[in-house]
């Protein structure tokens, strides 16, 4: 039986979300459990099992979040969802990006003879999407309303401990991994995923470009955009 667990890392990126579920029976409220200074909502999304969590900034509160859900509620997949910073010049603030897969752009262990980003001792520092949730997210995508206004990039998420408003910073990080978008938690979940053998995707709203303008842009979009993020993984679940 399915048992999705969602992460966001803020509160708007899940208020959407916890306020859609229900209890297991399909009535009432889901469950809340306080696990880790975590709150975790167990229930009904859409009609499917469920566990939403919003996991804190950076990449080891997204790790260590996405662990206790795997470890604690035994979900069998992973979505994340939220809001980034757009790196490909053909996105635009409120498109969406849907993972292919997710590497971290701040991993430099370049002095030991590693590839810029490359993890040491690991068999691999791209942790690739799963093809189904990719397919479902796309689909469900297409039913929401922002189908209509925005376009879906399927790419790569490159994650780091940085929130990036700086033209220069972005175009380093594009010559380093190339990634459609940027943010701060998916690669961290995605890298737990498959340490875990738990599939995955990351479904991310643009607030903001990524550059000089980005402190602004996100303070305006933020929270259209996490909604926008949030509405896909509702449509989504009727599709699991």
């Amino acid at each position: 039986m399915k048992k999705i667990g969602i992460i966001g890392a803020m509160e708007v990126e899940v208020q959407t979300l916890t306020s859609s579920m229900t209890g297991e029976d399909g009535t009432g409220d889901a469950k809340l459990i306080k696990s880790a200074h975590l709150s975790f909502y167990d229930g009904m999304l859409s009609g499917v099992r469920a566990v939403v969590v919003k996991s804190g900034v950076g990449k080891v509160n997204a790790a260590l979040c996405a662990e206790r859900l795997i470890s604690e509620f035994g979900v069998t997949h992973i979505v994340n969802t939220g809001i980034a910073g757009a790196a490909s010049s053909s996105l635009d603030v409120l498109d969406i990006v849907v993972s292919t897969d997710a590497m971290y752009h701040d991993v430099d262990a370049t002095l030991f003879g590693y590839k810029p980003c490359e993890i040491p001792q690991m068999d691999t520092y791209r942790f690739p999407a799963d093809e189904n949730l990719i397919r479902a997210a796309e689909k469900a995508f297409a039913k929401t309303d922002a189908a209509k206004k925005h376009r879906l990039l399927k790419g790569r998420v490159a994650s780091g401990d940085q929130f990036i408003a700086s033209g220069k910073t972005k175009r380093r990080i594009k010559e380093l991994c190339d990634p459609a978008c940027i943010e701060m938690e998916g690669a961290a979940i995605a890298h737990t995923c498959y340490v875990n053998d738990v599939p995955f995707v990351i479904i991310r709203a643009m607030s903001d470009a990524a550059d000089d303008n980005g402190g602004k842009a996100i303070a305006f979009n933020e929270k259209a955009a996490a909604e926008e993020s949030a509405a896909i993984v509702i449509e989504m679940m009727k599709l699991l």
